[in-house]
């Protein structure tokens, strides 16, 4: 019996081992830190949700599963035509799958929504709000730091984005990076023959209008 055991444990790390995280750098993270009234001076506008996109990616053994959530509402401020705030409001309730079709795509929306990953019967909604910016390693890129709310737990991560556009009637911004999804209380570790992840990517495409 205890070989077996060891046989079964050693053959889930050898699992674990071979599960790559999607493309994308991780974002530091840290504890989520209060905000000051200095965050987000400027000229306040608001995110045009029809044009804005929070975009997933997550992988597994046998593959990886990849679509979007409905950006719900936000804002960015800018001022002197640099990006110094903002935040947003992801609809977790709009999780949708563009990689499968018809029964196989209802269940992993479905199983994305369950308690076992973002629990949206009772934390239907994902948060982000800016916290930092600093300029960035080039021009036309800062690093952002913001307070990511997933299933109530915040966290305070740091990653770079692409300001494409900032001016005082309209911003647009991008960013691409990966979070451990564990930090966020999402513990789900797949099936034992096919394990899930540690990472998720998210790419957030942001636009915001007078």
């Amino acid at each position: 019996m205890e070989k077996l055991f060891l046989s079964v444990a050693a053959g889930a790390l050898l699992l674990t081992s071979c599960v790559s995280n999607p493309e994308g750098k991780k974002a530091e993270t840290t504890d989520s830190v209060e905000t000051t009234e200095t965050v987000g001076t400027g000229n306040t506008l608001t995110v045009d949700t029809s044009a804005s996109e929070l975009a997933w990616t997550g992988r597994k053994v046998s593959g990886q599963h990849h679509g979007t959530v409905k950006i719900k509402s936000g804002s960015l401020t800018v001022d002197g035509g640099q990006l110094t705030g903002g935040n947003f409001v992801a609809d977790l309730t709009t999780i949708t799958n563009h990689d499968l079709e018809g029964e196989y795509k209802g269940k992993l929306e479905g199983h994305l929504k369950s308690p076992d990953f973002f629990d949206v019967e009772n934390h239907p909604e994902a948060t982000f709000e800016i916290t930092n910016v600093a300029p960035g390693s080039e021009a036309g890129v800062v690093k952002v730091s913001g307070n990511l709310t997933i299933r109530g737990i915040s966290k305070n991560i740091t990653f770079d984005a692409h300001v494409e556009e900032a001016t005082d009637s309209s911003v647009k911004a991008t960013a691409d990076f990966n979070i451990a999804r564990e930090d966020w209380g999402v513990n789900y570790a797949g099936q034992a023959d096919d394990l899930i992840s540690k990472e998720i990517n998210l790419k957030v495409t942001l636009v915001a209008k007078a």
